[in-house]
């Protein structure tokens, strides 16, 4: 939703995300879950930690920023000030399970040029964050694994947010369907759902190779295949690689862009494109059932 001219993962920061907590706090929960995605950040959750009292200290002793680009600077993370409310709770993070903070998978290099980085600023953000989970392990130590912390499964959910509410919060990483299909937490019961249907339609901005690893439609597709339902996928846009969510499940995939247009004008059309593209995918199913009757 950030426009293409003002998109900089370096800049961003998730204080909002530690601002929402701390207002869950205020309002009693004692249960708070974090749901990780689509986020234009890369702070590894520094800003959400200075909101919830943290500070974020240099080689001098002053205040650094919590942005992506500032995290190569931080010497010292000072936690004496953190919200002693946060002891007493129990925290979820509800994310994909294949972002990882650092490395060829972290979110950086993968995520990064979507969020507005140039190659020079995602191999600048990518040090920024293994400087930054060292930094964690430190000032977390009961909490914090470095090893886990650069490469654990999770950890680079929404530009590193994972890492950071683990290490500082104590916060348990899950798979987000785990957190949708468990009736305690959300009362989502989908495989029902899924059983009683014909045909199972989901969708995605983008199916493209990235679909299979950990995407909702791909675990849509997985649970529809158990069940023995068909699958079709309806999609912003299909990319590079795009073939390989046929191996997890999804029959077929429809473009809602039936003609040339930029990004703007199709977000604004959503609905009806949505819509029409689904009329479109019907019809041709209606299609198949009267050559095969």
């Amino acid at each position: 939703m950030v426009p293409a001219g003002m998109r900089d993962p370096g800049a961003t920061t998730t204080i909002g995300v530690g601002e929402l907590i701390s207002v869950a706090l205020d309002g009693g929960a004692r249960r708070i879950i974090i749901g990780c995605g689509d986020s234009g950040t890369c702070d590894g959750g520094a800003g959400a930690l200075v909101a919830l009292g943290a500070r974020l200290l240099d080689a001098g002793g002053h205040e650094v920023d919590p942005i992506g680009s500032n995290l190569a600077r931080v010497r010292r993370i000072e936690t004496s000030g953190m919200d002693p409310r946060l002891r007493d709770v129990e925290v979820l993070v509800a994310g994909n399970m294949h972002n990882l903070l650092t490395g060829e998978r972290g979110v950086a290099r993968v995520f990064g040029p979507q969020k507005g980085a140039s190659p020079e600023q995602v191999e600048a953000l990518e040090a920024g964050l293994v400087h930054w989970a060292g930094l964690l392990a430190e000032a977390f130590p009961a909490q914090a694994d470095h090893r886990d912390l650069l490469t654990g499964p999770g950890t680079g959910a929404s530009g590193g947010l994972g890492a950071g509410l683990t290490a500082g919060l104590g916060a348990r990483l899950c798979s987000r369907f785990d957190i949708l299909m468990d009736a305690d937490l959300c009362g989502v019961d989908l495989d029902a759902q899924i059983a009683r249907a014909d045909l199972v339609i989901t969708a995605e901005g983008a199916v493209d190779f990235q679909t299979p690893r950990g995407k909702i439609p791909a675990e849509v597709g997985r649970r529809a295949k158990l069940a023995g339902k068909p699958v079709i996928a309806l999609a912003g846009s299909i990319g590079r690689g795009s073939e390989a969510v046929h191996a997890a499940g999804i029959d077929a995939v429809m473009g809602i862009i039936p003609v040339p247009m930029d990004l703007p004008e199709a977000v604004s059309r959503a609905d009806e494109l949505v819509t029409d593209a689904t009329e479109r995918a019907l019809r041709l199913i209606l299609l198949g059932a009267a050559i095969a009757a």
